[in-house]
């Protein structure tokens, strides 16, 4: 069983970040695209910093973040983010694939796709078009968008009805490329499996997330919903006390991490491990260190170990 670990968007060792803003407010006041050409030129370039330094640290598995084009689905904003800026993605595109790099996106909790309000699912499709183009700008040929099932307005059971109608109505490429999630308070991993199989599209299972909103399921019947390597989402509560526990630690708990791998090593699945922790990289490499103390994992490299 080969087990990588993974980050989300923010390198706490480089003093630089890809998601730098532009508030339409600001925008509306002279309509400075140069100002903003300037921002999404730093936040790409900042992206490329990101990815060289996950290759030279051994850290194959990365998610991007959602901000790298600020301001690119407001209706009042227009510019052509994709051909402006063909050089740097070619750039990203370059590192990723000599390197061999799992990269993905994970939309903001304002993406919902069955919301009731139609202008949020409006929204929220050109929001996960956005996102595809920039996957396909970098030539990532296995899209992953991660969503939510969003709303459970009206309840639960006709939530689902509104995810499923809706999903069936968008266009072939961003139904290939949705993987869903259970979340920490409504749709847990249970009812989420369910709808993968009935869409035939990938589950993320986000540890966390069942541990507050906890439901009967099968690790295998998620992983098996994958046509590569599936991943998984992994944090630690940030304390024990009920106002806290659905927040993120800064790192990771090594003992309960360990009992995770014990408890899914059986099945024999590759697995990808994104840790949502708030010590980014800093966690995954402490999270390594404390393994290498603890257990008998044969480490590939310094993201990357196997466990018989």
């Amino acid at each position: 069983m080969l087990i990588r670990l993974g980050y989300v968007a923010i390198s706490r060792n480089l003093d630089l970040t890809t998601s730098s803003t532009y508030s339409y407010t600001n925008f509306s006041k002279d309509n400075n695209y140069e100002k903003l050409d300037r921002i999404i030129k730093s936040n790409l370039s900042a992206l490329k910093k990101v990815l060289l330094y996950n290759v030279k640290n051994s850290i194959h598995f990365y998610r991007m973040s959602s901000k790298l084009i600020p301001l690119v689905t407001h209706p009042k904003v227009n510019f052509n983010y994709t051909s402006n800026y063909k050089k740097h993605y070619k750039e990203l595109s370059k590192i990723i694939k000599d390197n061999n790099l799992r990269v993905d996106f994970h939309p903001d909790q304002f993406t919902i796709l069955n919301s009731i309000n139609d202008s949020v699912v409006s929204d929220s499709i050109d929001n996960l078009i956005y996102h595809y183009n920039l996957l396909d700008m970098m030539d990532i040929k296995r899209k992953v968008i991660i969503l939510h099932v969003g709303s459970g307005a009206l309840g639960k059971d006709e939530s689902i009805k509104r995810f499923i109608n809706n999903f069936n109505t968008l266009p072939l490429y961003l139904k290939e490329s949705i993987v869903l999630e259970n979340d920490d308070k409504v749709f847990d991993a249970s009812d989420v499996i369910s709808i993968c199989k009935i869409l035939h599209i990938p589950m993320v299972l986000d540890i966390h997330h069942d541990r507050c909103n906890p439901s009967n399921f099968s690790y295998e019947d998620i992983f098996n919903t994958w046509d590569i390597t599936p991943k998984i989402h992994y944090s630690t509560p940030k304390s024990k006390l009920k106002n806290e526990f659905r927040s993120h630690n800064e790192y990771i708990d090594v003992d309960e991490f360990i009992e995770f791998i014990n408890s899914i090593k059986h099945l024999n699945f590759d697995i990808d491990i994104m840790l949502e922790a708030k010590g980014k990289d800093d966690a995954l490499f402490k999270l390594v260190s404390d393994l290498k103390l603890k257990t008998n994992y044969e480490f590939i490299d310094e993201s990357s170990f196997r466990v018989e």
